[in-house]
């Protein structure tokens, strides 16, 4: 190869974009509704992420887009966000939407299609989500009833199996209905209530033909588990400035595979929580929900064996575990645990 091919080889590396290939999910309930301050974020807060974004360059795509990629094995650019939004409470209409437009950024709203037939005043209408669809907005299935989707006492399998499957298909027929055919159809997304599954719950879903998203934090990349996608929610507790600023900078955490991917607790308590990674890492921390550090042990360069200093207690809990990446980024996995009773 002659030196002038040399030096176009080299020009094109440089100036050719770096793919971090991975994203960041965020997920919203309420926007200016101080009474539910567990899943409100305040105007003030939800302003300064999103001019926060477009500041900085952010890519704020529709989260079905970032899903398409990671399906179709394509590239993600750096600084890659989406904005989901749980519930179709009617502050997303009267607060958030008109930021959003104002913005041109696109979101992703998931809705439980019962709420939005009862007419209640606390949620958004067919009319209102057809108008969003024009500017910005997409919708996704949230199930019909809202209701957990584990199995019940003394409920059969076969009996489960019609319940989880009835609660999906009819949210899709009235989506269809109201916002058209091909809404939600490429990929299929479906947002867990009050973010609980079971290994059992996410393969069902998986055989209905659709991606899960849960509750559970963590940015998202190419080997995520595309049964529970996860997404950092933004409250009035974890939605100041660096809060927000540490989760846009954080990646997956490099993990070959983990134990007890189920998140149940059935018999051990605390569990014990095996990663396996595919690098060694350093200086990392592993915490419960309310920032309390917990233990961990290392068993290898690349084996860790993370456990809770007390018994997780109902209803759910979580572990997460970060550590030092390159250039400021974090990384970042939580695992979910439910003690179902």
């Amino acid at each position: 190869m002659n030196s002038n091919k040399i030096l176009l080889l080299f020009l094109l590396f440089i100036t050719s974009p770096i793919f971090a290939n991975s994203a960041v999910v965020f997920m919203y309930h309420r926007f200016g509704e101080f009474k539910y301050p567990s899943t409100n974020i305040t105007m003030e807060q939800f302003k300064y992420q999103l001019d926060y974004l477009q500041e900085h360059d952010y890519n704020v795509w529709h989260l079905s887009k970032i899903l398409r990629h990671i399906i179709n094995k394509q590239e993600l650019p750096p600084k890659t966000v989406a904005l989901t939004i749980d519930d179709a409470y009617l502050s997303t209409y009267t607060n958030a939407y008109p930021v959003l437009k104002s913005k041109n950024f696109p979101f992703t709203v998931v809705i439980s299609t019962n709420q939005v037939d009862s007419r209640s005043k606390n949620y958004m209408s067919w009319s209102q989500m057809r108008e969003m669809q024009k500017n910005g907005a997409e919708f996704a299935n949230h199930s019909s009833s809202h209701d957990f989707l584990l199995p019940q006492d003394n409920e059969s399998d076969a009996k489960w199996n019609e319940r989880v499957t009835k609660e999906i298909e009819k949210a899709q027929q009235r989506i269809h209905e109201e916002l058209g055919a091909d809404t939600n159809e490429n990929p299929r997304i479906f947002s867990y209530p009050f973010g609980e599954y079971d290994l059992k719950t996410a393969e069902l879903i998986r055989k209905l033909g659709y991606i899960g998203i849960t509750q559970t934090s963590g940015p998202i990349g190419e080997d995520c588990d595309l049964r529970a996608v996860t997404r950092f929610p933004m409250a009035e507790a974890f939605a100041n400035p660096n809060s927000f600023i540490s989760k846009l900078n954080t990646v997956p955490m490099p993990i070959i595979s983990v134990s007890h991917k189920e998140p149940i607790i059935k018999k051990e308590n605390p569990p014990k929580l095996h990663i396996n990674l595919k690098e060694p890492l350093e200086n990392m921390g592993c915490y419960i929900s309310s920032g309390e550090t917990i233990d961990f042990k290392w068993i290898s360069q690349t084996e860790v064996v993370v456990t809770a200093n007390e018994p997780i207690k109902p209803p759910r809990e979580k572990y997460t575990c970060t550590a030092p990446a390159k250039d400021g980024k974090w990384y970042w996995y939580s695992h979910l645990w439910i003690v179902n009773n």
